[in-house]
């Protein structure tokens, strides 16, 4: 495992709230807390932007990815909307959540809650280059579902 630095700076209304923490030695996540000051009740069916109270200052080719926690998930169908969500290394604002909640029941938010996890990961650019034909390939142009076996 590589440790990155990674600039953090604690916005004034996630003051008092503890940094991103991993919560074990090999954890990839770091846990991210709601910064926020009244609860927010999120309805079955409905989303909202979260926010943690920091912003990051990752190093040039490195991103993070906003992830679920997988406990939210199973105890209450709580999830990131778009996960995972991309933080690119020259983004400088607040960073946010984007939780739904899929559960069948309301899931109240409170300042200091976990709810999402923080990966910091290298990253790869493309340089396209346009072909007049693919290369072959066992799988060829099947789509959806055609790599296994049906049902």
């Amino acid at each position: 495992m590589t440790a990155i630095a990674v600039g953090i700076q604690q916005l004034p209304h996630g003051q008092g709230l503890a940094l991103p923490d991993y919560h074990s030695t090999d954890a990839a996540g770091a846990d991210l807390l709601a910064a926020i000051d009244e609860p927010v009740d999120l309805q079955p069916g409905e989303r909202t932007l979260v926010p943690t109270g920091i912003a990051i200052d990752l190093p040039t080719g490195f991103e993070a990815q906003v992830r679920p926690r997988s406990g939210l998930a199973l105890r209450n169908g709580v999830t990131v909307l778009n996960a995972p969500g991309t933080i690119d290394a020259d983004y400088r604002g607040e960073v946010g959540v984007i939780l739904i909640n899929h559960g069948d029941s309301t899931f109240r938010i409170t300042r200091g809650d976990r709810i999402a996890q923080l990966v910091v990961a290298p990253v790869s650019q493309a340089t396209w280059r346009v072909e007049t034909a693919l290369s072959d390939s066992e799988r060829g142009t099947g789509g959806f579902g055609s790599t296994g076996t049906e049902g």
